[in-house]
């Protein structure tokens, strides 16, 4: 820890901060947010994702404690996501410790950028219309995989998805946030076997400290708004965020 101090930290711990807020509260963004930072800096993918991941084995447990707290999660939901994400993120994190898994990322991109769109839509005209998710394992296994392959991916790919199903906003944001803290911790230890703890660095302390601090607030705000807003703002973060990803991998 020596050769960096409080001035160092501070940017990392903003945007943890915000990042941690947003995912909290929309149920995606901070693996995103906070990889495109440390992409931005040089740090190789794998560092990235697995120094993203460390991070979010803290926050995402706050955060899913206080969504239990909010009453905001289905705990069969729950189980049916968390154990197809499990193995999902184990052959994610060892792919990208071993080879380049970015190949189809602009692929998925467009297809959550679509998604995205739809879920604005659906927010204008069908969003008092709530039914339960029929397709949810699949969505959980290839949301582990993608999270731990791209640094990023659980929320985008699971609420996103669960939401054009029709499921309830506020439980769907709170079961997968509080689903992930298991989906990370699996995906820490994957990537701290293949590679030590070398990823852990000021970058990823700053994450750290900004996200924990944020952590409880974005359960809050969940069971406070109204399911509409919810589904739209999640339809434009996912939109912005899937057509930046879309543009860096094309880049």
């Amino acid at each position: 820890m020596d050769g960096f101090g409080l001035t160092d930290l501070l940017p990392f711990i903003a945007v943890g901060f915000a990042a941690q807020l947003v995912d909290g509260a929309l149920g995606m963004a901070f693996g995103v947010i906070s990889s495109t930072l440390l992409l931005s800096l040089g740090v190789p993918p794998a560092a990235a994702s697995a120094g993203v991941h460390t991070v979010e084995t803290f926050t995402t447990g706050i955060s899913g404690l206080s969504h239990i707290l909010h009453r905001n999660v289905d705990w069969k939901l729950f189980a049916r996501l968390a154990i197809p994400g499990v193995i999902g993120g184990v052959c994610g994190a060892y792919l990208l410790s071993n080879i380049d898994a970015g190949v189809a990322r602009p692929f998925v991109m467009a297809y959550l950028a679509i998604i995205g769109v739809y879920l604005i839509w659906r927010g204008f005209h069908l969003a008092g219309e709530h039914k339960a998710a029929k397709i949810v394992e699949p969505l959980g296994l290839a949301g582990g995989f993608l999270d731990a392959a791209g640094g990023g991916g659980w929320g985008p790919v699971v609420t996103g998805n669960l939401l054009v199903q029709g499921h309830e906003p506020r439980k769907t944001i709170g079961t997968v946030s509080a689903s992930e803290f298991v989906l990370t911790l699996t995906i820490s230890a994957t990537f701290i076997a293949n590679l030590g703890w070398e990823a852990f660095t000021e970058a990823t302390l700053g994450l750290l400290i900004g996200g924990v601090i944020a952590a409880p607030l974005g359960a809050f705000v969940v069971k406070k708004a109204p399911g509409k807003a919810l589904l739209i703002f999640v339809g434009c973060l996912l939109t912005l965020t899937s057509l930046y990803g879309v543009y860096k991998a094309l880049a």
